[in-house]
């Protein structure tokens, strides 16, 4: 009989199913050619871990199996959880034959290679010949059994740690329900990592200090800012218009990116900026464009920057940016501060419970004036929620990101 623990493992499991997206071939070279341009030998001569993927049918395991000769790799290790939907399409592997053409109930397992040779002696080492490696040495998979707390498979059972220990890089896909966790695991055992995660990570209380100590940082990221993914068959999920498309079985969204802690060029390219005094004649922004000055929070000691091509180049003190300008940022341009939430502790003052009042005039008693950066208002504005303390009115913003114009380089001298 199995265990309690064992039955929440298998429903946690279940529910990361449901958030699981496979990524396209082709996005994964996009990255990944992205670092080798800025180093050749990024992956030279190192084990590559791929442990959120399905051996053979994974995108991630076809192109590092594909270009392993390429890439110089050491060895790369590609593993698959109990019940995988895409392991269960796999014809690869016999023992997973029951006879009459029919399929057993796919099994977690690790894939492990450290060569790739000609094996159909056609003059060229691909995945074919990967394909043949495997049917033929059933010592390079390992059935993963899991424990009593995580199913076989799961990253966090003691198989797969033992192999994310051999591991110098991690790239892979991982269940954006658990990433909170998966990040954690990595930093905890010190590995280089390139992974895909939803951005509104980055405003996570356990992720967002890793960016400010640049411990990891965005990817080159995917094209055009849209990331398309394919889904199991029979996922049971619902899409809004637009998003899902039958025909080609692909989800579009626009709200993931690639997490790394690999350097890359774009990531030293510095941001061509104007003066804060041409920004204010010159700004494309009609939020910038003829204003007397930049406003300014009531509660951070910082001026609002409502667009990343709106920082001021000769500005010294601090600046409250959007989420997006991690996009572009460059840690010997600038220096993060902090970021505007609650839990980061940077507001310079607490507002007392205030009066929302809402777009249709509808009040509210709330305390949400506190939960990101503020801007004082003379006149209370229309068609727009705005907060009233006292006689004094407010708007608050999105969170935004603290930051300052370094005028050295990070660890140089000064400019």
């Amino acid at each position: 009989m199995e265990s309690k623990s064992l039955n929440r493992g298998l429903s946690a499991a279940k529910a990361a199913k449901q958030d699981e997206f496979y990524t396209q071939y082709v996005d994964i070279q996009k990255e990944v050619e992205a670092y080798l341009e800025f180093d050749p030998d990024t992956f030279r001569g190192k084990i590559v871990y791929c442990n959120c993927d399905d051996p053979f049918e994974s995108h991630f395991f076809k192109y590092f199996a594909a270009n392993f000769n390429k890439l110089g790799l050491k060895k790369l290790i590609t593993t698959s959880y109990d019940g995988s939907p895409i392991a269960g399409q796999l014809a690869l592997f016999p023992e997973y034959d029951e006879g009459n053409g029919k399929r057993q109930r796919p099994k977690a397992m690790a894939v492990i290679l450290d060569q790739v040779k000609d094996e159909d002696g056609d003059g060229a080492a691909n995945v074919t010949d990967v394909e043949l490696f495997l049917q033929r040495n059933q010592a390079a998979r390992i059935a993963l059994k899991g424990n009593d707390k995580y199913p076989g498979g799961d990253f966090r059972s003691p198989e797969c740690i033992a192999l994310l220990k051999q591991a110098d890089i991690v790239v892979t896909n991982p269940p954006f329900s658990l990433f909170r966790e998966y990040v954690a695991q990595l930093v905890e055992h010190g590995k280089k990592f390139l992974i895909i995660g939803p951005k509104n990570a980055i405003t996570y209380k356990e992720f967002f200090p890793l960016i400010k100590d640049t411990k990891l940082w965005l990817g080159t990221g995917f094209a055009n800012g849209n990331a398309y993914f394919s889904i199991p068959a029979g996922s049971g999920r619902e899409y809004s218009d637009g998003v899902y498309d039958e025909s080609t079985g692909l989800v579009k969204f626009r709200n993931v990116g690639w997490f790394t802690n690999l350097d890359h060029g774009r990531r030293h390219e510095e941001l061509p900026l104007m003066t804060m005094a041409d920004n204010l004649r010159f700004s494309k922004h009609k939020e910038i464009k003829g204003k007397a000055a930049y406003d300014r929070y009531d509660n951070y000691d910082a001026i609002e920057v409502p667009f990343t091509d709106a920082i001021p180049s000769d500005y010294d003190g601090a600046m409250g940016v959007p989420i997006t300008f991690l996009d572009k940022y460059n840690p010997d341009q600038f220096e993060i501060l902090g970021i505007t939430k609650t839990w980061h502790g940077g507001a310079s003052k607490t507002y007392p419970m205030q009066t929302q009042v809402n777009k249709d005039g509808k009040e509210s008693l709330v305390s949400k004036l506190n939960d990101g950066p503020a801007i004082k208002v003379n006149e209370p504005p229309t068609g727009q929620t705005y907060y009233r303390v006292g006689t004094d009115n407010f708007i608050q913003l999105y969170a935004r990101i603290l930051i300052r114009r370094r005028t050295r380089p990070a660890g140089g001298t000064e400019k």
